[in-house]
């Protein structure tokens, strides 16, 4: 939305008691915004938001027991769970057979019909990680949303060019992302808290299209992020069957897929499978969150310091055991084990350089199909094609959850393994601080999934660069030429670095994000605190709430 239509906007009255908006809204997005939407909202943050809140105090608690020397392991309580072979998942779901390539991306509107248009065969309309949560981008993302399901969605950008969806009835299969249970949204209040995000989107989002995408065949697909417990899935399946008995829903219509991108959500895979098996659709290796996670989790053992990202690949010893366990996990149950995605991009204008990327894409995805992936994930509608090659070659049929690697045995330790040789050399410690410059500052413009040396980063691989600074700093790592990376040399490094930009950018540095980017950047990189997610740092940062808004 542009900044005039936006300034026209005006805050509207809910309507609804102990519910407030506290941003502007367009006439269009008051219809989002509905009595009927919120009531249905409010009540499922009223219902579910003390659980919510108590999970996120679990987290604390096990973060402490971590930093105690407390390792991960699988739950002895629920072991009857791992160990009865009889229980399976829902069936794959209309839209949900063949999964082999999906693309993600962010909800503008734009990205939507071209996602949708790609030939893959399902899309991720993300609120999360490739979006920067402001109140425009959440609010028109869920209008995009509701066109997207009707097949009405059209964009004309400055030039007149127009986009629509094709005709040919070839248009993907949409899931949709919510926010993790960490984050709030700040803009709506019931009954004066901040509402949940999670919440928030899942429940406008089902609201307005879940008996529309039913009469058109489809039922209301999610991925659900971040999740770091078998409780935390109860809790996203105590909500699905709370909203489908609200709207006079059959349970089970609802399917979830969701991402094992912390560390902790590894040792409980079948358990969170068993908690959702009644609207499950598998599971996915969220593989850059899954790094991130990694870092973070152990972030104060110095025998888990990792490399540079570049050689954290899946064929490290962790990642492989993360992978081979979700496979056998999903398909002992029924269900998907979706792969991950590759962090390359088209390159133009440099064919040599542009090969060297797509080979590494088609490497990626042909480790992921052999290893017996049932699907993959792409971030530009020219690898759809790619990733459609290897999978059509290797997997002639929808899926293959009939491969069940019964030959795979991973133990708690496998999980942590990091025995691998590697390296950190100051290009890394200046790449890390690069990346994390450049997308601090797109976020904080409202930009949530930028191209950085043709890799498109989003919030996971942002992340990961924001902590392994932190990391070797707590640490007193050494480079490969026998540096000490302290507070100090981390610091030097995001000065000279931010000084290039100001220079490369000139006049437009002042009106530039680089100055709050580097100051909050400064608080994590150096080892001055740890804030477990960006938005923790930042998302005051991009709330724009009105001081005219009133209960």
């Amino acid at each position: 939305m542009s900044l005039i239509t936006r300034t026209a906007a005006k805050l509207i009255k809910s309507n609804v008691p102990g519910v407030a908006v506290l941003a502007p809204v367009t006439t269009t997005e008051a219809e989002i915004l509905s009595p009927q939407a919120l009531t249905f909202v409010a009540t499922l943050q009223r219902i579910f938001n003390p659980t919510r809140k108590t999970l996120l105090q679990k987290r604390v608690l096990r973060q402490q027991a971590l930093d105690r020397g407390v390792l991960p392991d699988f739950l002895p309580e629920t072991a009857y769970i791992r160990n009865d072979p009889t229980w399976r998942a829902a069936p794959p779901a209309p839209g949900l057979r063949d999964r082999r390539v999906e693309i993600t991306g962010p909800v503008d509107r734009k990205m939507v019909i071209n996602a949708l248009n790609s030939g893959a065969k399902t899309f991720m309309a993300d609120f999360e990680d490739s979006n920067s949560p402001t109140w425009d981008s959440i609010i028109s993302g869920q209008v995009n949303m509701r066109d997207a399901v009707r097949e009405t969605i059209e964009f004309t950008n400055p030039n007149g060019k127009k986009y629509a969806l094709r005709k040919d009835g070839k248009i993907a299969t949409l899931l949709v992302r919510p926010r993790g249970w960490h984050m709030v949204e700040k803009h709506v209040l019931v009954d004066g808290e901040p509402c949940s995000a999670s919440i928030f989107d899942f429940g406008l989002y089902f609201f307005h299209n879940a008996k529309e995408l039913i009469k058109r065949g489809k039922g209301p697909y999610f991925y659900l992020p971040k999740m770091e417990s078998h409780l935390e899935a109860r809790l996203w399946n105590d909500i699905f069957n709370v909203a489908q008995d609200m709207l006079n829903i059959p349970r089970g219509t609802i399917r979830g897929t969701v991402l094992i991108e912390t560390l902790l959500a590894a040792y409980e895979m079948d358990e969170i499978i068993y908690e959702l098996r009644d609207h499950s659709s598998g599971l996915n290796c969220g593989r850059w969150d899954y790094i991130f996670s990694f870092i973070k989790k152990l972030r104060n053992h110095p025998q888990f310091v990792l490399p540079q990202r570049s050689q954290v690949t899946m064929t490290v010893p962790f990642m492989d055991a993360y992978v081979r366990l979700l496979i056998q996990t999903c398909h002992k149950r029924g269900v998907h084990a979706m792969g991950g995605m590759a962090a390359q991009i088209p390159i133009k204008n440099n064919p040599e350089a542009n090969n060297a990327a797509m080979t590494k894409v088609r490497n990626d995805k042909l480790r992921e199909v052999t290893a017996g992936h049932d699907g993959t994930w792409v971030a530009h509608p020219d690898l759809v094609k790619i990733a459609y090659e290897i999978f059509d070659e290797h997997m002639p049929q929808p899926n293959q959850i009939h491969v069940r690697r019964d030959d795979v045995k991973v133990t708690a330790t496998d999980l942590i393994d990091i025995n691998f040789k590697g390296t950190i050399t100051e290009e890394s410690i200046r790449e890390n601080i690069q990346i994390g410059l450049a997308y601090m500052e797109a976020w904080l413009r409202g930009v949530g999934c930028v191209p950085i040396f043709n890799l498109m980063e989003d919030l996971a691989t942002y992340e990961i660069s924001r902590s392994q600074l932190y990391q070797w700093v707590r640490h007193n790592v050494r480079t490969d030429k026998g540096k000490v990376i302290t507070g100090d040399y981390v610091a030097q490094i995001l000065e000279e670095e931010t000084d290039k930009i100001r220079k490369q950018l000139g006049d437009k540095y002042a009106n530039s994000k680089y100055e709050a980017a580097k100051k909050a950047f400064a608080t994590n990189c150096t080892g001055q605190r740890y804030d477990d997610f960006l938005p923790d740092l930042l998302y005051d940062d991009i709330v724009t709430v009105s001081s005219q808004a009133k209960l």
